[in-house]
């Protein structure tokens, strides 16, 4: 997941709505959570306290790499974390998190059982809970490029030159040139990984920058017709009339896909709390506004029918052809390094 415009200033007032919350009654029980920046409403938290009478001492992080590098220094701190796939499998190796006990969690069997076997990062789910799942993808402003084939390929129309940008991120970005080429997102065979870079030096000739922060407001001004992103970061930025003129679209290739995950780590002291609140997250009505409050596809099946807010795409448009990024292990160098080297331009 990545950060959003709009709702980083939702967190800031969550930041502080829990930091007045959290002062008062310091005798209650404690629940540690280190997220993402922006990722669970205000509410859903203010619930979970009334309702089981605890305090929840929320942290944030902007990345897996920042989640990662400070649960290996101070990681005894925390009760539950929310890292991508690719870093649960990651966590798993180094022995980092509690074996999950799915007789605590009810609204386990809630998930898509559609979705689970495509997990390969935690095969059967031991150590992990599915918490949300999205894809980036193509938002274009129909106003200004009216005619266009939903494809990867739309990024080589000249056309569009000086007015696209892709996200500033290597796995995103070679993932999306990978697929094009009917490769898979996690290939590490050197021949796909260079056809993959010469594709993205095709696309960098009309690319603007490379960005995961800004583009969805210089989309909304106008500035960019065609970006690579978050749908959400994108549509925050609309307005009702301008939101009729742009589109997202998985490319038909497909794409990298993301899944973030409830993990307890390895040693918590408040591991009873930890179940609680990963079965109250699941249950329906809660998972919905949360659900609601990203636009994003549910992957718990009861709670899409308590969501009162449309979707930018569904979980069958993500299974079509698109793939969950995996650890890439021993070959995360050479994914950098080929990365680097379409940021310099050699």
């Amino acid at each position: 997941m990545r950060k959003s415009i709009r709702t980083i200033c939702t967190v800031a007032i969550t930041a502080i709505a829990l930091s007045t919350i959290l002062g008062c009654g310091q005798s209650k029980p404690k629940l540690f959570i280190y997220n993402w920046t922006y990722y669970i409403p205000e509410e859903v938290i203010k619930d979970f306290q009334k309702r089981y009478g605890v305090k929840v001492v929320y942290d944030m992080y902007a990345s897996n790499e920042e989640m990662y590098a400070k649960l290996k220094v101070s990681g005894g701190k925390y009760d539950l974390v929310f890292p991508s796939g690719d870093h649960v499998s990651i966590m798993i190796n180094e022995g980092m998190l509690e074996e999950i006990d799915k007789s605590r969690l009810t609204n386990f069997a809630n998930l898509d059982t559609a979705v689970l076997p495509l997990i390969k990062f935690d095969p059967g789910l031991k150590y992990s809970v599915p918490y949300a799942m999205g894809t980036a993808g193509v938002s274009v402003s129909k106003k200004n490029f009216p005619e266009y084939k939903k494809s990867w390929h739309i990024l080589e129309d000249p056309a569009l030159k000086g007015r696209i940008t892709m996200l500033d991120d290597m796995r995103e970005v070679l993932g999306a040139a990978l697929k094009t080429l009917g490769y898979s997102v996690n290939s590490t065979d050197t021949t796909e990984l260079m056809q993959a870079k010469a594709l993205v030096m095709e696309w960098k000739k009309s690319v603007v920058k490379f960005d995961s922060e800004a583009f969805g407001k210089g989309f909304a001004a106008g500035e960019f017709w065609v970006v690579q992103g978050y749908a959400e970061n994108v549509f925050s930025e609309l307005d009702e009339n301008a939101a009729k003129d742009a589109e997202f679209f998985i490319p038909e290739e497909g794409g990298p896909m993301y899944m973030d995950n409830m993990v307890i780590l390895k040693g918590a002291k408040n591991i009873d709390l930890a179940y609680q609140f990963i079965n109250y997250i699941h249950e329906p009505e809660v998972y919905a506004k949360i659900m609601d409050f990203f636009m994003l596809p549910s992957i718990n099946v009861p709670a899409r029918a308590h969501m009162k807010v449309t979707p930018h795409y569904q979980i069958d448009d993500m299974l079509k052809n698109s793939e969950f990024k995996e650890d890439l292990g021993g070959y995360l160098e050479l994914y950098n390094n080929i990365w680097q080297e379409i940021r310099v331009g050699k």
